[in-house]
């Protein structure tokens, strides 16, 4: 096969199965940004299930899983409430098999993995002395992950970026080192934007998701100013998978008009 060949043959391979879909509803703040999915819903969920299950086994024998009772209690009844929102970006959510737990330990740190399991490090909530509305915004940004299929996202992105920089190196004829150069490079141009828009998503729909569950919206801002003041701002914007701490409080703060309301109408109920 000639290299001209072989490069049709990649590129077909390139956009073949490539889907552009909304995996949410756009919501009051208005997230409407389709997705290039490549990668199955079911096979990623099915890996971070199983991830998931894994790392929780892990913190179980270390006798450090939901040790303490309070806060396990705290952070389930804040996921609950913040759960039973999410059918207003995506109803399939609703019959996700949800699973909350809390690991004792003194990282500052939470996450969603695809398909509702979330788990929130104690240091996160004791170290910044995080009010119910502060973890109600930390917790809703993790769940928007998951919603917005950011895993799945990513992991098409990967396969996207791996033939499209086989692709280049078949047509331009590049040896090993500069393969290794135009990877970087895509790492970033492709990779690193797309990541920064994925953390803003999840910073607006977690706020549309705490305001509809009761919670005060403006915590978003605060729990970012204590970030910022812990020095876990994430660096520079520039060049960072995640937008620094002054970026989020701006950008959060420029959404506070269009889900107060929400918040509001669920403190009447």
């Amino acid at each position: 096969m000639t290299r001209r060949m072989l490069s049709w043959v990649l590129l077909a391979l390139l956009t073949a199965g490539c889907q552009q879909i909304s995996t949410t509803a756009p919501g009051m703040v208005g997230v409407t940004r389709k997705q290039t999915m490549l990668v199955s819903e079911q096979e990623v969920n099915q890996a971070s299930a199983q991830a998931y299950q894994q790392q929780m086994a892990a913190a179980r024998g270390q006798g450090v899983l939901n040790s303490n009772a309070a806060l396990t209690r705290r952070v389930r009844a804040i996921s609950k409430r913040l759960i039973a929102q999410t059918p207003f970006f995506r109803p399939d959510a609703a019959q996700w098999r949800w699973e909350v737990n809390v690991v004792q330990s003194p990282e500052m740190n939470a996450y969603a993995m695809a398909g509702g399991k979330i788990a929130v490090y104690s240091g996160l909530a004791q170290k910044l002395s995080l009010t119910d509305d502060e973890l109600a915004a930390v917790i809703g940004h993790e769940i928007a992950h998951a919603l917005r299929e950011h895993s799945r996202e990513k992991a098409s992105q990967a396969q996207m970026q791996q033939l499209g920089v086989g692709l280049l190196g078949i047509i331009g004829g590049l040896n090993s080192n500069q393969l290794g150069l135009a990877n970087s490079a895509a790492d970033l141009a492709f990779g690193l934007p797309y990541s920064r828009n994925m953390e803003s998503e999840a910073d607006t729909v977690g706020l549309e998701l705490m305001a509809r569950a009761g919670y005060d919206p403006r915590a978003a801002v605060s729990v970012w100013k204590k970030m910022q003041m812990a020095g876990q701002s994430g660096g520079p914007g520039f060049l960072s998978t995640h937008p620094n701490a002054g970026q989020r409080i701006e950008s959060i703060s420029a959404q506070l008009p269009n889900v107060q309301p929400l918040y509001e109408a669920a403190r009447r109920k």
